[in-house]
């Protein structure tokens, strides 16, 4: 059995095509194993999908959902072990880089990480859902950050070994 954890992004209500691209292109790198794209989250082919995934779209497996509830749904259901995680800034939420030695140190094979709207985020309904909510800390004067980066930021730290070396 493989000791790589299995990691979804499930994208709710994404609105920017290039962020989508973004986020593919990120995906690939850290070695997610599925995309999600649920509602109005645009779906390739794409043109500026595919300038900002540089054909990442190509090959990282993805499925378009209409409603996200249903695909947490499910799963959830194909594997009852699986860690919904929403990346949300709220008033409970977890700092991601606290969170992220947790995850790495933990027998779960398995995180679905959930990703929300460039301007609502996740909504209330989604966050129910969700396992564990977690946030990056933001330091200036912004609320937050741009959904592709940020989950870049939240992937590499889930994912990053737990020394300073690469691989």
């Amino acid at each position: 059995m493989s000791k790589r954890k299995v990691i979804y992004l499930i994208l709710d209500n994404i609105r920017s095509r290039e962020n989508v691209g973004s986020i593919f292109r990120t995906a690939d790198a850290a070695g997610v194993t599925k995309i999600y794209l649920c509602g109005i989250t645009p779906t390739p082919p794409h043109d500026k999908i595919s300038k900002t995934a540089l054909g990442a779209e190509t090959y990282v497996p993805w499925e378009y959902r209409k409603q996200t509830w249903k695909c947490l749904l499910e799963i959830k259901n194909q594997n009852p072990k699986i860690k919904i995680i929403g990346l949300e800034q709220t008033k409970d939420a977890e700092n991601v880089f606290m969170f992220g030695s947790m995850f790495r140190s933990s027998t779960s094979k398995h995180i679905a990480l959930v990703l929300g709207n460039e301007i609502r985020g996740l909504s209330p309904q989604i966050l129910k859902y969700c396992d564990k909510i977690v946030c990056i800390p933001m330091c200036g004067k912004k609320e937050s950050l741009n959904v592709s980066v940020a989950a870049g930021i939240a992937l590499y730290q889930m994912i990053k070994p737990r020394t300073n070396l690469i691989r």
